[in-house]
């Protein structure tokens, strides 16, 4: 004996049913045409979160510029552009002894940071003057007036983080 099997009633497209779909199909155009400015109002601001510019350091101003699409950093002015024996200050700390006697001012220190997100700039490098050092390092950038720079030696928890300040133009 053949089971006999319970269908399951359609629908069809009554009345109710198909005001149910026109107001859905509304409420999803209003809320797409509502979304649409939000979008491209949070596209300008990220864009616009871009750190280049002038940057106040603890002992100099850096300029972070745009080349090949990365971000680098150079010491645009120093707090002291001389020694105590009024020498201009080169880079004497550098490793390669061909390169102390470069001036600092000018010197592009830091290199390679590409956009990871909104505010995030990582898989750069930065040369420390001050010890001839090379860190990996990335940036951090809300679009206020402060900029957190990272670098690190290995992971990022072994490291330090320097803050610098937006120079008012």
């Amino acid at each position: 004996m053949q089971k006999e099997f319970n269908r399951i009633p359609d629908p069809g497209f009554t009345a109710e049913y198909v005001t149910f779909r026109k107001f859905v199909s509304f409420v999803s155009l209003i809320l797409a045409l509502f979304s649409l400015p939000i979008l491209s109002i949070a596209a300008k601001a990220d864009q616009g979160s871009s750190p280049v510019g002038l940057w106040k350091t603890e002992d100099a101003q850096v300029e972070i510029f745009e080349a090949d699409g990365k971000l680098n950093g150079k010491i645009a002015a120093l707090n002291k552009e001389y020694t105590s024996d009024g020498i201009e200050k080169t880079d004497i700390s550098n490793p390669n002894p061909e390169k102390r006697k470069r001036p600092l001012i000018g010197l592009v220190f830091m290199t390679g940071f590409t956009r990871e997100g909104p505010g995030r700039w990582d898989h750069g490098t930065v040369y420390d003057p001050k010890t001839g050092n090379t860190y990996a390092s990335f940036l951090e950038y809300d679009g206020g007036d402060t900029l957190k720079l990272r670098g690190y030696i290995g992971i990022s928890l072994i490291g330090r983080t320097a803050v610098w300040t937006k120079v008012k133009e």
